[in-house]
C-alpha cells in the first residue's frame, strides 16, 4: 500500500517538534491505524462494532497503557485513556473522537482527533509535566454508523440518549450478534450512562472536511457550532399511466412535480442565512417503469444551519414550496418529520480562549460552523464543548483520497495542547 507515514514525514518541517511533541510518532501512529481495513484501493474500511474497529481500539490502548494512562473500556465499547490530575476530584477534561470508517473511507477522519489527544499526553510525559485536572483520552464506538444506518451510537449511550437497539445490520445480523462479536453484550449496552457533572468540558478536533481552511490558507479553525437537523420525507402522489396514451394536458405526473421541488429546494436556503443548506438526497420513483407516468415520488430533504430559529424557517419554506407545487401541477403532497436534532453551539467564551491559542500560533482566527454531525455534537447537549477544524486538502472526506499534511496535524496538537492548558484557569 502506500506509505503514508513516509508521504507525511517528506515534506515535514521538524521545527513543529518542540514541548514534547513529535511529528514522526504522530504519522507512523497514522500508519498504523490505516493499515488496519485497508481496502483495495487504499482507503479505510473499519465498521463500527467490526473486527477492524476492534483491532484499532486494542491497538490504540496499548499506546495509552504505554503512555501511563489508566485505561478503561465501557459496555458500549466506548475506550477511556485516563491521566489523573494533581485534583483528581474535579471534573476532568476530556478529548478525542473515533477510530470507525464509512466503507471505503479516508485515514484522518476520527483518528486525528484521538491521536492529538493522545499526543497531548506523550507531550506532557516527555516534560514532565502533570496537569491540575485529570485528562481523558476518548475512543467513541461507531460514529459514522455505516452498519445499522444510524450513527454516534458510543457517545449517545454514554451521555443516556440511546434507550433501543437498531434491530439488523446490512448483512441482516441483530445488533446483539454483532455486539457478542465485538466482545460486548446488548443486556449491558446501556448500563455505563457517564455523570456529567464528571466531565468539565469535551474538545474534539477533526478535519474540516470542507475547503474554507484551504481557501483562507489556514491549518486550524475555530469551530462555533454544530449544524442542527431537519429530516422531511416528502411524498408527491399523483396518476401513473401509459405513456404513450396520456395526453401531456392530462397527465399527473408526480415526478415532473418533484423535479421543480427538488430544483426550487436548492435556492431556498439562501433567503433564510449565509450558513443554512437542505439538501434532497434520495429519490423513489414509482412504479419507476420506462413507459409509464410516475405516479408517486418519495424523496428526502436534509435542512441543516446553525441557528435553531432560520433552521425551523427554512424546514417551513421547503414545506410551503412543495405545497405549492403539488398545486400547480395538480397532484397530491404529504411529508413526515423523520430528524429534528437542535444546533449545538460553542460558547462565546470558549471560542475566544481558541481564538487566544491560535494567535500564540500565529494564527488570525477563522470562525465556521460544522454541517456535519460529530460525537462533540452530542457531548454538547449538556456539556460545554470546543472543536477544531484542520485543513483537509481540496476539502475531499470519506474518501480514500482524503489528506492533511503533518504539518496541519502536528499545529493542531500543539494548538489542543495549549488550549488545554488554558483552559485550568477557565473552567
Amino acid at each position: 500500500m502506500r506509505q503514508i507515514a513516509e508521504h507525511l514525514l517528506k515534506e515535514y518541517s521538524t521545527g513543529l517538534d518542540y514541548a514534547g511533541i513529535k511529528g514522526k510518532r504522530l504519522a507512523s501512529r497514522i500508519q498504523e491505524i490505516a493499515n488496519i481495513g485497508i481496502t483495495d484501493n487504499f482507503g479505510s474500511c473499519r465498521i463500527g462494532f467490526s473486527a477492524e474497529e476492534r483491532q484499532a481500539k486494542e491497538l490504540v490502548k496499548h499506546w495509552m497503557s504505554d503512555a501511563g494512562l489508566e485505561v478503561k473500556e465501557d459496555h458500549a465499547g466506548n475506550v477511556f485513556g485516563r491521566l489523573n490530575g494533581k485534583q483528581p476530584s474535579l471534573p476532568v477534561i476530556m478529548s478525542g473522537s473515533h477510530l470507525d470508517t464509512v466503507p471505503n473511507g479516508g485515514h484522518f477522519d476520527g483518528v486525528l482527533g484521538v491521536l492529538t489527544a493522545l499526543e497531548v499526553v506523550e507531550a506532557w510525559k516527555a516534560t514532565n509535566v502533570q496537569p491540575n485536572r485529570s485528562f481523558e483520552v476518548v475512543i467513541f464506538s461507531d460514529e459514522e454508523g455505516s452498519r445499522f444506518n444510524t450513527g454516534l451510537t458510543g457517545s449517545q449511550a454514554m451521555m443516556g440518549y440511546l434507550n433501543t437497539l437498531p434491530e439488523k445490520d446490512y448483512e441482516g445480523k441483530s445488533f446483539e450478534e454483532v455486539l457478542e462479536n465485538n466482545g460486548l453484550s446488548g443486556d449491558t449496552f446501556f448500563a455505563d450512562k457517564r455523570d456529567p457533572s464528571e466531565i468539565a468540558i469535551f474538545v474534539e478536533v477533526h478535519i474540516e472536511q470542507g475547503k474554507q481552511l484551504e481557501k483562507h490558507d489556514k491549518p486550524v479553525g475555530i469551530v462555533t457550532g454544530i449544524s442542527g437537523l431537519f429530516g422531511l420525507e416528502i411524498c408527491f402522489s399523483g396518476q401513473a399511466g401509459h405513456a404513450g396514451n396520456t395526453p401531456m394536458g392530462d397527465r399527473q405526473d408526480a415526478l415532473v412535480a418533484a423535479s421543480e421541488f427538488i430544483f426550487v429546494n436548492s435556492t431556498l436556503p439562501q433567503k433564510v442565512s449565509s450558513s443554512a443548506v437542505s439538501t434532497v438526497g434520495q429519490v423513489h420513483v414509482f412504479p419507476n417503469g420506462t413507459n409509464v407516468i410516475p405516479g408517486e415520488v418519495r424523496l428526502s430533504v436534509d435542512i441543516r444551519d446553525i441557528d435553531k430559529n432560520s433552521l425551523e424557517q427554512l424546514a417551513g419554506l421547503v414545506i410551503e414550496e412543495a405545497i405549492r407545487i403539488s398545486k400547480a401541477h395538480h397532484v397530491k403532497v404529504k411529508w413526515e418529520k423523520t430528524l429534528d436534532v437542535a444546533p449545538v453551539p460553542v460558547q462565546a467564551r470558549m471560542q475566544e480562549l481558541q481564538a487566544k491559542v491560535l494567535k500564540e500560533h500565529n494564527i488570525s482566527p477563522l470562525y465556521m460552523p460544522s454541517g456535519a454531525g460529530h460525537d462533540a455534537m452530542i457531548m454538547g447537549k449538556q456539556l460545554p464543548i470546543a472543536m477544531f477544524f484542520v485543513r483537509s486538502k481540496d476539502g475531499i472526506s470519506h474518501n480514500p483520497q482524503e489528506w492533511t499534511s503533518l504539518n496541519d496535524c502536528v499545529t493542531a496538537a500543539h494548538v489542543l495542547k495549549r488550549f488545554v492548558e488554558k483552559l485550568e484557569g477557565a473552567l
